[in-house]
């Protein structure tokens, strides 16, 4: 998902637009419905890394039963102006996202939080339904996916 393969950055893309995907720190940049909601082979990095797909496991199964309460942190920061709180609730999703392979929430991710650094939290608003609807779809397919699926 965020390999030098991938890193290329199309200068005429807007990355703060939702329909399409990509910013300087080397994201994707294709519109954000052709990225997948899941990537399994980005989880096998994690499972990798930590030398314990157990370790993985537990780790997605706590991004998925923590998604509603991580997703009203986030949305309560922003709708309150609280441009710290939202930095720091941002960031978390941005991360555990990559994590545990949700590509297109991790970039849905880094455009609010390109928002929220330029105390843009009004522009931001409107992104927070595709966070949500997104969240929702990335624990869904979590649940769906052999990461998940015996839990």
């Amino acid at each position: 998902m965020f390999s030098s393969d991938s890193s290329e950055v199309n200068e005429d893309a807007d990355p703060s637009h939702t329909g399409s995907a990509g910013d300087s720190s080397g994201l994707p940049t294709v519109p954000l419905t052709e990225l997948p909601i899941l990537d399994l082979a980005e989880f096998q990095l994690l499972e990798d890394q930590v030398d314990n797909p157990l370790i993985a496991r537990t780790f997605a199964g706590d991004f998925a039963k923590l998604w509603g309460r991580r997703y009203e942190i986030l949305a309560t920061a922003v709708e309150g102006g609280d441009v710290a709180a939202a930095l720091n609730a941002v960031l978390s999703l941005r991360t555990s996202s990559i994590m545990v392979g949700g590509v297109r929430l991790a970039v849905l991710a880094a455009q609010l939080e390109e928002r929220i650094r330029k105390s843009e939290l009004r522009e931001a608003r409107p992104l927070l339904k595709e966070v949500a609807e997104c969240g929702h779809l990335t624990v869904q397919e979590l649940k769906d996916s052999y990461v998940l699926r015996n839990d």
